[in-house]
């Protein structure tokens, strides 16, 4: 069994994470500038037993598109492109910015380390993106 990497794709920074070997366990990755996204999948690939793309699916309340809809089914054609041998899976993402930020609060993140956040919500999305398709699936 290979690791399952999810992707919250964002306009300036792109949160990663990825299961342990086994696929069971979601864990935060990285934050990457989006620009840097398609290379980094390369190498990250080339290195990694990885079976599965997870991308969160970015939808409004109501369910209508938002402004990173379309990039991110751009993404998912491209990615099925480069990487054929691999599943792309789009996931629903509404919420998980907010779950990520209660998260980064009940891990104890001060005020400061939050307005800070660059990368740490980014990843931390991910990773709750790449959980709800396992426990989906």
């Amino acid at each position: 069994m290979g690791r399952i990497l999810a992707i919250d794709l964002g306009s300036k920074r792109t949160g990663l994470a990825v299961t342990d070997p086994l696929g069971m366990l979601a864990n935060p990755l990285e934050t990457i500038p989006t620009h840097n996204l398609l290379e980094y999948l390369k190498l990250y690939l080339e290195k990694e037993a990885v079976t599965t793309i997870v991308l969160g699916f970015p939808k409004s309340m109501d369910g209508s598109a938002t402004q990173m809809t379309q990039p991110v089914l751009n993404l998912e054609k491209k990615l099925k492109r480069l990487f054929p041998d691999r599943s792309v899976v789009l996931v629903d993402e509404r919420f998980t910015s907010k779950m990520a930020m209660r998260t980064m609060i009940e891990m104890g993140s001060s005020k400061k380390d939050r307005r800070e956040k660059a990368g740490n919500l980014d990843k931390i999305s991910a990773a709750i993106i790449l959980q709800t398709y396992l426990e989906k699936k």
